[in-house]
């Protein structure tokens, strides 16, 4: 069963439907999904977030999407009528895969369109087993409708992907009662292939590779992965450090890494220890580091802050000292944004973001 718009449609409703012009271009976006899941298209044509790049187009095949809804399904015991909320973009992997996985487990779903706040079309007794969430929109529902928290506490898995984790949300997290995940994956691998618990005793900072999945390492200490989930190997520029018992912690991505003065500073560590900066200052700014030109170094660290006020670049470089960054790791430089530029799955877009900043 499909609820969508006031409307529920069975599978024989939605392989049926011909009337798309009733509903909105979101809406019928996902019911064409939906009808061309039925009739068993082979291939789907979708593109990148962008968040890492141009947005490029990948052609999906059914196989490697069923087999990703069979390892989903395994890792989280899901099972025929349990009810699923699909509040993720249907026209990315994330979403998409939200509307496989219930036609062809035969979740109940619900769907709405893309929001920061999901949960507040809803009932504080509303009761769905499984949850996906972009970061951006579980930080938003814990500080802005905590009233809502009960729906999270009544489900039985959640998972959180698309995005970094950052420390502050993690610690938010630990008040939710149902096992809450984040995963790793891409359009490559047709979502996600590896999970990380991010609450309760069993949370960790490292990723488990689903069954059936095989990592190692490149050259470069980038992650090369092997899944069901697609042809071949798959070679990503995430920088990881890989343990003996198929576990990984992702340290950041390849093409972030800032040569300053020859020395390679990773974007995502500095990212990291100025969080707790933030965290510390009581903002809850979003921000992110990149490396600009420098005549003499080649490029140096600069930080880029969500904001119309003014910040202290000595105060944030002896927190970093003080965090253990060393002197080629200090932003150097502070730039300034009055609202970053997202992708349309809610990411920052770094790039576009750049052409806006005041510095």
């Amino acid at each position: 069963m499909l609820t969508i718009a006031g409307k529920t449609f069975s599978k024989e409703d939605l392989s049926a439907f011909t009337n798309f012009s009733i509903f909105n271009e979101y809406d019928q976006s996902a019911l064409l999904f939906c009808k061309n899941w039925l009739s068993r298209q082979k291939t789907f044509l979708m593109h990148t977030s962008g968040s890492t790049g141009t947005p490029k187009p990948i052609l999906l095949q059914r196989k490697h999407m069923l087999a990703s809804i069979q390892m989903t399904r395994k890792a989280f015991a899901l099972q025929a009528g349990q009810t699923s909320l699909v509040c993720l973009n249907v026209q990315y992997i994330a979403g998409m895969m939200m509307l496989a996985r219930g036609l062809e487990i035969g979740l109940e779903m619900t769907v709405i369109a893309p929001d920061r706040l999901p949960l507040a079309h809803f009932s504080e007794t509303t009761a769905f087993d499984f949850l996906s969430f972009v970061p951006l929109q579980i930080q938003e529902t814990l500080e802005k409708t905590p009233e809502k928290i009960p729906i999270l506490n009544q489900a039985k898995s959640i998972i959180i992907g698309g995005a970094v984790v950052s420390t502050a949300l993690e610690e938010k997290l630990q008040t939710i009662q149902t096992p809450v995940f984040h995963t790793y994956g891409m359009t490559e691998t047709v979502s996600h292939i590896a999970l990380r618990r991010l609450n309760g005793l069993a949370k960790s900072d490292s990723f488990t590779v689903l069954e059936g999945v095989s990592i190692e390492l490149d050259e470069r200490n980038c992650l090369v992965i092997a899944s069901p989930t697609a042809e071949g190997r798959i070679i990503t520029n995430d920088v990881i450090e890989l343990s003996d018992k198929g576990t990984f912690r992702w340290l950041g991505r390849f093409d972030n890494v800032i040569n300053s003065g020859g020395v390679k500073v990773h974007a995502e560590k500095v990212e990291q220890a100025l969080e707790n900066f933030f965290q510390t200052m009581g903002l809850e700014n979003r921000f992110f580091i990149i490396g600009l030109p420098d005549e003499i170094m080649g490029q140096h660290v600069a930080l880029v802050i969500e904001t119309t006020l003014r910040f202290e670049i000595e105060k944030i470089r002896e927190y970093g000292l003080g965090a253990g960054l060393s002197k080629y790791e200090l932003p150097k430089e502070l730039a300034y944004s009055e609202k970053f530029a997202e992708t349309a799955t809610g990411k920052v877009d770094k790039k576009e973001s750049l052409n806006k900043l005041k510095r």
